[in-house]
């Protein structure tokens, strides 16, 4: 079977060092199989996402020597590729999923949600505490004259795991750790987590590649995988880049955007320190995509999270 791997950044603002890096290890892990890239726009969120930001991202890439073998400004069989041009697909598992009986209305609203009561994750997430899961049609009903719902999937008493190609085994029990999850929005927005398992299966990607904050994604993804009747791909996660200081990397503050390195840096300039902090150029020397391609191994990438060096870039 054809590797098929793909980059699905979020255009909410100028690419910096993590994307970076992430579409990097997308393209090396799937060409030095011999597969093909994929380049999704994820911009479900209209107003974060203008399409000037996606443009700027793919003029970016092609800069980076980073190039895909379906997307935007290439097209391919399995287009269109940009998510907010593909909500009658998520429409239609979403129907899919409401026959099963598994889908329900959700009236809560943020702040109901994030209230100190709320079941928490050790890392803050909020655990969806079923508020809205046993309303009768008429309770439901009544709510709705007031506040459109949310939709939310029913989650089994029971845990998802998987081996990472990178990070190893994982498990995660979904009523207990992330609670019956969001499928589409009160705003009528689909979730995350229902676009991407859909596109990945509609596109043929076999390899995912991604950083370690979406690692627990992965056991709902797998759920909704099983549910829709299609095959998962395997997935890879890798750390996280962070500032010297221990921050994680933000489009919103700029961090190591690339709208200032590209005023002072080559691409094989960027890339070549990328690929020493991940572990696979063994000096920071210059080194374009291509040319790594030989050394790239993923036993040599680290699983803690790497902090950038002060002046390096």
């Amino acid at each position: 079977m054809e590797t098929v791997g793909r980059f699905a950044p979020s255009p909410s603002g100028r690419i910096h060092l993590g994307n970076i890096l992430c579409a990097l290890l997308v393209w090396l892990s799937a060409r030095q199989k011999g597969g093909k890239v994929v380049l999704r726009i994820e911009d479900l969120d209209t107003a974060r996402c203008p399409r000037r930001y996606a443009h700027q991202m793919e003029d970016d890439l092609r800069w980076l020597g980073l190039t895909w073998n379906q997307g935007p400004g290439v097209g391919g069989p399995d287009g269109p590729y940009y998510q907010s041009e593909r909500t009658a697909l998520y429409q239609a598992a979403l129907e899919k999923l409401e026959q099963k009986g598994l889908v329900y209305p959700c009236f809560c609203t943020r702040a109901e949600l994030h209230a100190a009561s709320a079941p928490h994750r050790e890392d803050g997430q909020v655990v969806y505490a079923g508020t809205c899961r046993n309303l009768t049609a008429a309770e439901a009903a009544e709510k709705a004259k007031k506040r459109p719902p949310a939709l939310r999937l029913r989650v089994p008493e029971e845990s998802w795991g998987f081996a990472d190609g990178h990070l190893g085994a994982y498990e995660e029990s979904l009523a207990r750790d992330c609670g019956d999850f969001l499928l589409r929005r009160s705003d009528g927005m689909f979730a995350y987590q229902l676009a991407v398992v859909v596109d990945d299966a509609a596109m043929g990607v076999t390899e995912v590649v991604r950083g370690a904050d979406l690692l627990d994604s992965t056991p709902r993804q797998l759920y909704l995988y099983d549910l829709l009747g299609l095959t998962p791909p395997c997935f890879y996660h890798f750390p996280l880049l962070l500032t010297a200081d221990g921050r994680r990397l933000s489009k919103r503050n700029a961090d190591a955007g690339l709208d200032a390195l590209r005023d002072r840096s080559s691409a094989p300039e960027i890339l070549g320190k990328l690929a020493y902090l991940a572990g696979f150029n063994p000096s920071a020397e210059p080194r374009t995509a291509k040319e790594l391609l030989a050394d790239f191994r993923w036993e040599k990438v680290p699983t803690e999270d790497i902090r950038i060096p002060e002046g390096l870039f």
